[in-house]
């Protein structure tokens, strides 16, 4: 059984087709989702419409908490509240009520979900090093479990210690515990532009990160066409 698990999509149209298709390529069977599948590019309806029809199992990200709700987009910078609040006039009554219902972590065959931490998913901390990286592991009772919310591939491995670093492929062992970040479908920051996502294969006990070119000149395009901050725009490039 093979599972792609991708995670903040961000309204990316053209990241994320070309990411399912990679994914029907390499044979995966399942899918999971992260959260963010709204907030900064052009597409957040055509996005969430693919997702939800795809019925596959998804957690809340705080852009889709703050785009399902009303009122000032408190703790963004201006680009960020931007940009919710475009999107906020993009979506559906039915498209916010979906948003608002999706749930904070999800236990997943024998792995777990959550777009941002496991000690306080709802407050939407960011797993940057180990010490961030030790507090979720003290609530994780899977031996896997995947998370977004920073937009930057890195795996934290729990054995007798934490230790964590980039990755491409790795053997899942038993007796250890992972606490894998997926890096961005729409919008990476670990300076490679490419759309990533994760194929967890339970069947041989590997986690491998893949990176893939998409058309960046027509989301980049869409952006600025949509009246959406030039910035949303030019980071897509470096990645960043």
């Amino acid at each position: 059984m093979k599972y792609a698990i991708i995670a903040d999509i961000h309204a990316n149209l053209e990241a994320l087709e070309t990411v399912l298709k990679d994914i029907k390529e390499q044979g995966c069977t399942h899918y999971a989702c992260l959260g963010d599948v709204v907030g900064y590019n052009a597409n957040p309806r055509e996005c969430l419409d693919i997702i939800r029809d795809m019925g596959m199992p998804c957690v809340k990200g705080n852009h889709d908490e703050l785009c399902s709700q009303e009122g000032t987009p408190d703790g963004f910078n201006p680009y960020a509240a931007e940009a919710v609040n475009w999107t906020r006039r993009q979506l559906s009554a039915e498209d916010r009520k979906w948003l608002r219902e999706l749930k904070y972590l999800k236990l997943v065959s024998s792995f777990t979900i959550v777009h941002a931490t496991l000690d306080g998913p709802q407050r939407w901390g960011y797993v940057f090093e180990k010490l961030a990286a030790a507090a979720s592991f003290t609530y994780q009772n899977t031996s896997v479990c995947f998370f977004g919310h920073t937009h930057v591939p890195v795996a934290f491995i729990r054995d007798t210690v934490v230790r964590g670093g980039t990755y491409s492929k790795f053997k899942v062992e038993p007796g250890k515990k992972y606490f894998v970040n997926v890096g961005s479908v729409g919008q990476p920051r670990d300076g490679n532009p490419k759309a990533a996502y994760v194929i967890y294969d339970l069947d041989e006990s590997s986690i491998e990160l893949r990176r893939l070119d998409y058309d960046i000149a027509k989301t980049k395009d869409k952006i600025l066409k949509a009246g959406l901050p030039p910035r949303l725009a030019d980071r897509l490039d470096n990645g960043r």
